[in-house]
């Protein structure tokens, strides 16, 4: 769906362009990421719960919604089924939030591991508050209030910043109490308590497109600053255990960890400088800016940890053909999309075939994605 929204740009297609495009990221972000974060807590966490059959409801129903919203955003966007299958979505994720933090053995309800988990799944939770709030906007100010963008950003930001990291987080330090790696109490705390502030006053990002109050740059500014510590430390708390990384992950696992760790400090980055109201507004008015910023988090960042932790934890068999097919189409998409947001900003000369260049290496998506799928389901 992606690829076919890029060659929209290059050939008419029968296709509404804007209902393709909710589902490309209802299916993305709750088809791709939200299966697979949840299939590895459950691996992690839950599997000594002893409930199979009651995960498997959970897991099934979720896949119902998933394939409710393929087949309906595409031919009518947001209308009657749509929405109800979008809806049912978010009872699927309050279901398994319910059935994670009830059900967790003992055993790791003191480990800091599950403390960011639970803590992800409360943002997960949280950022339903968003999609309840476009139906009430749409049926009463219309999709031209600055609600209705409001609320989306709302979803988005709990979404990655919060239910997407934590949970990623939670997984590496999983990864590193199996390896019996010790953390000073206080240390783990401290970052702790930075990282949820940070999550919270990080928020008002969202919304300084609508020029807000003078307080609400300030908050925002906060929050990055916050962001900046909650990271710093935890390099800090990581930067021993480096050679744990080298002797468990193979080359290309650490290749995709080094990438999600770059790219991590580049959206911290991007952060800090959009609080400040002239880069707010600049995003604001160069859609591109923030189209690569949301393929650089989910792509470049969320994805490339997850597949490390799916192939670790041997869910995921990952050939070094997908992995270099994958990174080859992420870089020069991302490339592109980030020059022509600046090529606007600046002035600078814009190639006239720029639409045919990202549609064709966006087929390396779609090429990448399904050799993965054949080749595990051969191999399984």
């Amino acid at each position: 769906m992606g690829l076919l929204l890029r060659i929209y740009y290059v050939t008419p297609l029968p296709l509404n362009f804007k209902y393709l495009l909710h589902a490309h990221s209802h299916t993305a972000l709750l088809g791709w990421i939200y299966l697979g974060l949840t299939t590895i807590i459950y691996k992690l966490f839950l599997t000594k719960a002893a409930k199979p059959k009651l995960y498997k409801r959970i897991f099934l129903f979720t896949n119902i919604c998933i394939l409710g919203m393929l087949f309906t955003f595409p031919f009518q966007g947001y209308a009657l089924y749509s929405i109800i299958f979008s809806t049912l979505f978010l009872f699927a994720t309050y279901w398994f939030a319910w059935f994670a933090i009830k059900y967790v053995p003992a055993n790791f309800k003191n480990k800091f591991s599950w403390k960011l988990v639970k803590a992800s799944l409360w943002y997960l939770v949280i950022s339903s508050l968003g999609p309840w709030a476009i139906g009430i906007v749409m049926a009463t100010l219309g999709t031209t209030s600055v609600w209705y963008k409001t609320s989306i950003y709302f979803y988005l930001h709990f979404q990655y910043n919060g239910w997407f990291i934590l949970a990623l987080l939670g997984i590496l330090f999983y990864f590193l109490e199996e390896r019996n790696v010790k953390f000073r109490a206080a240390d783990l705390q401290s970052f702790y308590l930075l990282l949820n502030f940070s999550v919270l006053f990080t928020l008002f990002l969202s919304v300084l497109w609508f020029k807000p109050p003078m307080v609400f740059y300030i908050f925002a500014l906060v929050g990055a600053v916050v962001q900046w510590q909650a990271f710093y430390e935890l390099y800090g708390l990581l930067r021993n255990n480096f050679v744990s990384f080298k002797k468990a992950f193979s080359r290309q696992a650490i290749l995709l960890l080094k990438t999600a760790g770059v790219l991590l400090v580049v959206k911290i980055l991007m952060q800090f400088f959009s609080a400040f109201p002239y880069v707010a507004n600049l995003v604001f008015v160069l859609k591109d800016f923030v189209i690569g910023y949301l393929h650089m988090v989910f792509l470049g960042i969320v994805i490339s940890a997850m597949l490390v932790y799916l192939q670790y934890f041997k869910l995921l068999k990952i050939p070094k053909r997908f992995l270099q097919l994958y990174l080859f189409a992420f870089v020069t998409t991302e490339l592109l999309i980030f020059y022509k947001a600046t090529a606007i900003w600046l002035g600078l000369p814009f190639f006239q075939d720029y639409y045919i260049y990202i549609a064709v290496l966006s087929t390396c998506f779609p090429l990448a994605i399904g050799g993965l799928f054949f080749y595990n389901i051969k191999n399984h």
